[in-house]
């Protein structure tokens, strides 16, 4: 927890992207940078109830779970989502106006059930649907089966959540598995949402050093180059 500039407590959050989990190395990387500011980083298990049982609803739940543990006494949030934890910090922020200071996403998963079938292909998609289940590595590497009710529950969601707080997106312009486009997009049309391009992939731990820096700069946690807020 860190006070405001008007005092009020601000709760900082990391959410893990799809088949990782809450001790990630990108996770761990940012909760050291913001333990040297004096910044504890509330790092959820999003895999609920487990990786085979995933779903949207169920994630949104236990951001709602660590809300209520650690913010019932009041202040808002700074959450930071990485590829799908992106996605759903939106998506929580949106249903959550009032909880939300500002948000930063990483490559953020927009369109999430758009791109599946571009990402695994039209038939095994169909497969997935018919069987049930889809063999699939966790956050640990070990394969589990993934019900198709994952891809139904996702539907129910808008795929571009209306973030309504200041936004940072920092997007790797190589991300083969969320194109940068759709972060352009985003932004484009959105004045309240900055956009930051790296030269990297999806995962962007090529740049992890810059990832580190512009979430300290935009959380006001060290000097600012300008550009963003």
């Amino acid at each position: 927890m860190r006070p405001s500039a008007g005092g009020e407590p601000l709760h900082y959050a990391y959410l893990h992207g799809f088949a990782s989990g809450p001790h990630s190395y990108k996770g761990g990387l940012l909760a050291r940078a913001l333990d040297e500011h004096g910044v504890h980083l509330h790092r959820p298990d999003l895999n609920v109830p487990s990786f085979e049982r995933l779903t949207v609803t169920g994630s949104l739940a236990a951001i709602d779970a660590v809300d209520r543990a650690v913010a019932a006494g009041g202040g808002r949030w700074r959450l930071i989502g990485s590829s799908m934890g992106g996605y759903l910090a939106a998506l929580w922020a949106a249903a959550n106006p009032g909880r939300v200071d500002s948000l930063v996403l990483l490559c953020p998963g927009f369109g999430i059930t758009e791109r599946w079938p571009k990402l695994l292909g039209e038939e095994a998609m169909a497969a997935w649907k018919r069987r049930g289940t889809i063999d699939w590595p966790d956050g640990e590497g070990r394969v589990r089966p993934l019900h198709w009710a994952f891809v139904e529950d996702a539907r129910r969601y808008p795929p571009e959540p209306e973030v309504p707080c200041p936004t940072l997106i920092l997007h790797g312009t190589r991300d083969d598995v969320v194109p940068v486009e759709t972060s352009r997009r985003y932004a484009a049309s959105r004045p309240h949402v900055s956009l930051v391009e790296l030269p990297d992939g999806h995962a962007l731990l090529d740049v992890e050093g810059e990832v580190v820096a512009w979430t300290l700069r935009f959380f006001g946690l060290s000097p600012s180059t300008g550009g963003v807020r």
